[in-house]
């Protein structure tokens, strides 16, 4: 991550991105759900040795990790473990890599072909954030990225490990609306253009590092936090294309779709390879803080791990994310939040409590099975639960360690997930007021809760007497990600929803 990535919107030249490997497949997965990656960064005194870390990882359920060079000691301590392994090739050889093929081979042969299979190396990142690099280096890039895939080829590595880059946001030159999305003209066709076709030939994707923090701190005056978190809101309209965002995450992933469909690229596929919010931040910085940071990264991996990372430009989308990042990192330039982008302290605790499957607990891989409807049926028990990765909102309070509890009224609400598609929250809707038990008189045709007469507004409502009938147990308010709690009370039109059954 570089500073110079905090570019603004509504303002021109900014954007993001998004997607997530699948738990079954190395890339692009077939079935609905994926699981979540982190950004492994060292730039620290004072973390755990790698074999610690990949015990964490293990223990919470992560089973990918993206790191920022080839450090033979991380690449060794996760040899066996089944951790896919996205290493780098920094900015510093890029030079080397584009001019000399030698060097590109010699790189792959001492980084990848010595540890791979056993290390799970996937991809390859040729640079990062090149663009945006003091040095000026971006004329390297592509050919770096061609003498690496060469290197792979050469050694018969090429099916099993791809080769991409991280761009930063500032490569788009007009993000708002997202049916406006472009690259900056000095990239489109001289360096954009030759990656997405090198990309398309090999079948690899693009890397995007995307951070709604930036666009958010920089235009709080016309962006809502509940926008940028993907909490309840009204939504923006698209003037270009008619479509409406429920998040600040996917309108800017479309402005990327947008401008890589103007280059005729509508079939390269899209990862983030940086995500996340600061739980710590300069006075100046606003919206960073651990229930903030709990509520992006806790919602982003529950609608990610549900299926439901498709957005409005493209539904069917498979989105893959690594977020950013692993441990706070004491010893990073920049801004207070440059150091508290962590999801855990350096010893292992978490900064706040999310968790990274839907089971729930680490350890599991199951794409997140373990908390839906069709499954759970409100069968969990146990009554009040640890708080869920969506109730982490504004009304979370931190404790001295700078970890998040949970309200303290108790109170929680179960409300619709408006980003998922319309079939999904009528099915689980069907299933609330049908099998479910919910109480759905109040929102029939002239009762109390009928208006606003909206599949969004209805569903609440159902989903909210389901989850209140069942206890607020663990499991009753997910839906297959159609659903999420809440610790505030919502506002349904002039309908209440109850806090208890």
């Amino acid at each position: 991550m570089f500073p110079l990535s905090q570019s603004m919107w509504p303002l021109t030249a900014c954007s993001l991105l998004l997607l997530l490997f699948s738990s079954s497949t190395p890339f692009f997965p077939s079935s609905e759900a994926g699981s979540i990656g982190v950004n492994y960064g060292r730039v620290a005194n004072n973390l755990p040795p790698p074999a610690n870390v990949v015990q964490l990882l293990k223990s919470q359920g992560i089973d990918q990790v993206k790191l920022y060079d080839a450090d033979p000691t991380v690449l060794r301590a996760l040899a066996g473990t089944g951790i896919r392994v996205v290493v780098a090739l920094p900015n510093e050889q890029l030079a080397a890599a584009a001019t000399r093929q030698g060097f590109a081979l010699a790189w792959v042969q001492r980084n990848v072909a010595a540890y791979h299979p056993a290390t799970q190396i996937q991809a390859i990142a040729v640079g990062n954030e090149v663009f945006v690099d003091p040095r000026n280096l971006t004329a390297s890039l592509v050919p770096a990225m061609q003498n690496v895939h060469t290197a792979l080829a050469r050694l018969r590595l090429d099916a099993d490990v791809k080769v991409s880059s991280p761009i930063a946001l500032t490569a788009l030159q007009n993000s708002y609306p997202s049916s406006a999305g472009s690259f900056r003209s000095n990239l489109a066709e001289p360096v954009m253009k030759p990656m997405l076709e090198l990309l398309r030939q090999t079948g690899s994707y693009l890397m995007v590092n995307a951070y709604p923090f930036f666009a958010y701190e920089a235009n709080t005056d016309v962006i809502s936090l509940d926008y940028a978190l993907f909490r309840p809101n009204p939504g923006v309209l698209d003037s270009g294309s008619g479509l409406k965002y429920y998040s600040l995450l996917d309108a800017q992933i479309d402005a990327v779709f947008a401008a890589m469909s103007a280059l005729k690229y509508d079939d390269v596929k899209v990862v983030i390879s940086e995500t996340g919010w600061p739980s710590k931040g300069d006075t100046k910085e606003t919206g960073a803080g651990a229930a903030n940071a709990a509520a992006y990264n806790g919602n982003l991996v529950r609608r990610v791990l549900s299926g439901n990372a498709g957005t409005p430009r493209r539904p069917q989308a498979d989105l893959v994310v690594y977020l950013f990042a692993l441990f706070n990192e004491n010893q990073k330039p920049g801004p207070t939040s440059e150091r508290n982008y962590g999801l855990f302290y350096p010893d292992e605790g978490k900064v706040y409590d999310i968790e990274f499957t839907l089971s729930g607990g680490g350890g599991s891989s199951n794409g997140g099975a373990g908390l839906r409807w069709r499954e759970y049926r409100g069968r969990a028990s146990g009554g009040d639960s640890s708080p869920s990765p969506s109730s982490s909102s504004s009304s979370s309070s931190s404790t001295g360690s700078g970890r998040v509890s949970a309200s303290s009224t108790g109170e929680k609400w179960c409300v619709a997930n408006a980003m998922v598609a319309r079939e999904r929250l009528q099915a689980a809707l069907d299933y609330a007021c049908g099998e479910g038990g919910a109480d759905c008189r109040s929102i029939q045709p002239g009762a109390g809760c009928y208006e606003p007469n909206t599949l969004e507004a209805h569903a609440s409502y159902a989903f909210n007497s389901y989850f209140q009938k069942k206890g607020r147990g663990v499991g009753t308010c997910d839906f297959e990600g159609a659903a999420y709690v809440v610790s505030q009370p919502p506002n349904v039109g002039k309908c209440t929803l109850p806090a208890g059954p």
